[in-house]
């Protein structure tokens, strides 16, 4: 077995001869902060549904207003790039972050679910102005060659934000909550339930308390420690912005790496947040109480963002001996079979197999991501933003899961069904690899 030289190692995260060891730990840090609050935010679907006696399709309003914000943001973070630099788009993003987060306490004074929304859309705006510049930052730190390793490596550290967030929700607020189920709730009359909600609403908004708290503290860091920034072009020298658009749409693996994002963040989305509906059907099945079973399908959801994080590192490693795109649709098969196991076989085994998705997936988002912008160098942030407004798949997927679940009309259980829109999504990224294996 070969191992990279120390030289080699040392050039993952150099570029002219200048180090960009700190901003990389830096901007890091970033991809864990985003991680956590697309986890924590996951289980809020089933969360908000019980708080506020609504559906699963109205629940997943959530997902719309926390994806929206990412596809309405990228465009508008990638011009503000372009005027200033990577740095300043770091700030703006961690700012509109703390922001978001901080709404949650008046939301919660309000009592009603329109105030949440805006807070997860803007806090998600934030979230977008981060990933946009985050990911072609990671991509320009270093040579060109090793730019999908090194984007690879920093987002393994998404995982592990994802894993606080997940192990936070659980702990902190799927298992603080009133145990009374959806259908206790539904018998309550107005003042029970109303101060039922407020309650709960305390418990669920002190994690975001916290968490704009290390938001504010990262903020600072990143404003008083002075770091040396990539290269830009001078103003006058950057391609104008429409005539980048039309660049970008005529080059065929950016413009379907959109497509393939699109699904992908769908299928991502999809198996995350609808793991607990899954298991809690499961469970209950078993002789669990509701919010037992939520609780475990968590700890299920945990298991399966471990694998996500451990199979990250071990895809870094195979991404020195074989193409991407190659990668991407060997995992992308598998995918599909587990999900099949999770329609047809159903029980525990159904929910292994959904845990073993994750497995797969871990290599996708930043593979597409890197393939798609192999070759559009001179157009790096608006083909980021591209691909970050392609996240609206987790936005649009998740609710039309919700819908087959809300339906209720099938020979087997409506949300082993709705596995079908996560299956179609790894098809799109399986032939998304495929054409593009030899880059």
């Amino acid at each position: 077995m070969t191992t990279d030289s120390p030289k080699k190692s040392r050039m993952l995260v150099t570029r002219e001869g200048v180090s960009y060891v700190l901003p990389f730990i830096v901007v890091t840090c970033c991809f864990a902060l985003w991680g956590f609050a697309n986890d924590i935010t996951n289980p809020m679907v089933k969360a908000f549904s019980k708080i506020f006696r609504m559906s699963v399709t109205d629940g997943t309003l959530v997902q719309v207003a926390f994806y929206g914000g990412y596809f309405c943001m990228a465009l508008p973070a990638a011009m503000f790039i372009r005027r200033h630099s990577f740095k300043s788009g770091v700030v703006m993003g961690l700012s509109l972050y703390a922001l978001g987060v901080l709404l949650f306490i008046p939301a919660k004074a309000m009592g009603v679910f329109a105030p949440f929304l805006l807070a997860y859309f803007i806090l998600t705006c934030g979230l977008s102005f981060l990933e946009t510049t985050a990911n072609p930052y990671i991509l320009l730190m270093g040579d060109a060659e090793t730019a999908t390793r090194r984007l690879n490596f920093a987002q393994s550290f998404n995982p592990i934000g994802s894993l606080t967030g997940m192990f936070v929700a659980m702990n902190f607020i799927q298992a603080r909550l009133s145990p009374l189920d959806t259908a206790e709730r539904a018998t309550l009359d107005d003042a029970s339930f109303e101060a039922l909600k407020q309650s709960d609403l305390s418990v669920l908004i002190q994690p975001y308390a916290l968490l704009s708290v290390v938001i504010i503290l990262l903020l600072v860091v990143l404003l008083i420690v002075k770091i040396p920034l990539v290269r830009q072009k001078a103003r006058d020298e950057r391609a104008p912005l429409w005539p980048a658009v039309k660049r970008l749409w005529e080059n065929k693996p950016y413009r379907n790496g959109v497509v393939a994002q699109f699904f992908y963040v769908g299928a991502q989305i999809t198996c995350w947040t609808f793991i607990i509906q899954y298991g809690t059907r499961v469970f209950m099945a078993e002789g669990m109480t509701e919010q037992a079973a939520e609780v475990l399908s968590q700890r299920y959801n945990i298991v399966a963002m471990v694998l996500f994080c451990l199979m990250r590192f071990v895809n870094i490693y195979l991404m020195k001996y074989f193409k991407p795109g190659r990668l991407l649709a060997f995992f992308a098969a598998p995918a599909m079979l587990l999900l099949l196991g999770v329609i047809l076989i159903g029980g525990r085994t159904g929910m292994y197999c959904l845990v073993g998705v994750s497995a797969c997936m871990s290599l996708m988002f930043p593979t597409i991501y890197g393939i798609a912008l192999g070759g559009v160098r001179q157009d790096t942030e608006v083909g980021s933003a591209g691909l970050i407004m392609a996240i609206l798949g987790g936005s649009v997927l998740p609710a039309l899961q919700a819908m087959i679940i809300d339906s209720n009309v099938s020979f087997l259980p409506a949300v082993n069904v709705s596995f079908v829109v996560p299956l179609f999504c790894f098809l799109v990224v399986m032939l998304y690899g495929l054409r593009n294996s030899r880059s």
